[in-house]
């Protein structure tokens, strides 16, 4: 058996734990403080090839082998690590309290609803945008992908306001050095913070607490989706009808962890229903009562949109890259729009249009930057009431419907 002891954040070790082992393994401050047996060979973890090879020679043996982790071994931890290479079943797990656990307990929070994401030998940018996407977010820290960089991400944008968001910063928790900071995203970019960090709060605080919940975890996907058009606030009409938008989200995708661009989003029907899917959502309109009416809608649906007041294609230079693009209008200036979104967009871009003319120079665009491309045309009656109880079918504008895709991104690091 092997032995894997959680510690770290203040519980001691348990009793024995360490009698009559003949291999330790764990982090130098871990051995440093723990009372490892005369005669016990350590390991100090690093790279972890060489520390399971030495683990295997030590279980030829029948030699007893304990590995100390940080927290709770079985969270984002050495214990996936060791059940793929030695079978869950040698494992005798000893859980401590994780560190996203003890970093809300210091800050007095419950965290049932919070999300959990890993940015230790991930990419950033899906932490940043599960950050924008939700008021309650626990980061796992990593070289590259500390609170400095996390902060820096999140204290710019392309709205009219800065995302408002405090980071609590915990480091080196449970012991002598123990810090607890709360700062602003454009404070936490200015500092070093060195290698002691562990996780990262980032609040919404006027949405932290939320309603009471009973269910565990954070706020699941919508029980429905391409809403009834009554459902948004729009302008004569201008509005992306139910049918185009749930054929959209089917080719958008969006998910938690995602970054979406909503370009020419009128009343951002498409905007609020992909932030309600979880994802991170940029809006950008060119009508200035646009932009209150999609903050509008947003807030309406209990969700966040960063509505940019802006034209495209230069309104989107300032933009962090997007996942998933939605593209409304069409214009003339349509094709140049498409060609800027598709030279940023990593997965799916998708173009709706009424005008056949606008459709070859779009569909040139996508191929033009590497896109799979297909598409159809969406026609729908709805049914409509006449006197005397009497049932019509009237038709809708026909819509254009274009979409552009890129081999899928990994989204590895998200705990739900």
């Amino acid at each position: 058996m092997i032995t894997v002891v959680g510690t770290g954040t203040g519980a001691p070790l348990p009793a024995g734990v360490l009698a009559g082992a003949r291999l330790v393994v764990g982090g130098r401050r871990h051995l440093t403080a723990a009372p490892v047996p005369e005669g016990a060979e350590q390991v100090v973890l690093g790279p972890l090839a060489p520390a399971l090879d030495v683990i295997e020679r030590h279980l030829e043996k029948d030699g007893r082998v304990v590995v100390l982790a940080s927290g709770d071994p079985g969270f984002f931890g050495i214990v996936r690590v060791l059940a793929e290479r030695f079978g869950s079943e040698r494992l005798d797990v000893r859980a401590g309290v994780s560190s996203v656990a003890a970093a809300f307990a210091r800050v007095g929070l419950p965290w049932d609803d919070a999300v959990v994401v890993s940015a230790h030998g991930r990419d950033l940018r899906t932490a940043v945008n599960v950050c924008r996407a939700r008021p309650k977010v626990a980061v796992l820290t990593g070289p590259g992908a500390g609170p400095a960089e996390l902060g820096a991400a999140l204290a710019t944008g392309g709205g009219p306001a800065p995302l408002k968001r405090v980071l609590v910063v915990a480091s080196d928790l449970g012991t002598g050095d123990e810090r607890v900071e709360r700062v602003s995203p454009a404070e936490a970019a200015a500092r070093d913070w060195g290698t002691a960090v562990s996780v990262v709060l980032c609040l919404d605080e006027s949405r932290a607490l939320g309603a009471v919940r009973t269910v565990a975890g954070p706020a699941p996907a919508p029980s429905r989706w391409a809403l009834e058009e009554s459902e948004f606030a729009h302008r004569d009409s201008m509005i992306t009808k139910s049918e185009v938008r749930a054929l959209a989200l089917a080719r958008l995708g969006p998910r938690l962890g995602d970054l979406v661009w909503d370009v020419g989003a009128g009343s951002g029907s498409v905007a609020v229903e992909c932030a309600r899917f979880g994802a991170a959502v940029v809006a950008v309109e060119k009508a200035a009562d646009g932009v209150e009416r999609i903050t509008a809608n947003a807030r309406a649906h209990g969700v966040y949109v960063d509505a940019v007041h802006g034209s495209a294609p230069g309104a989107l230079d300032r933009l962090p890259d997007p996942d998933a693009v939605f593209i409304g209008g069409g214009g003339h200036e349509l094709p140049g729009i498409v060609t800027a979104c598709a030279r940023r967009a990593r997965r799916t871009v998708v173009v709706a249009m009424a005008a056949l003319d606008r459709v070859p120079a779009a569909r040139a665009a996508l191929a033009d930057a590497g896109f799979t491309c297909d598409g159809v045309l969406l026609q729908s009656s709805r049914l409509a009431p006449l006197p005397g109880d009497v049932t019509r079918l009237a038709a809708t504008n026909p819509v254009f419907l274009l979409w552009g895709d890129r081999t899928p991104v990994s989204d590895e690091g998200v705990a739900q």
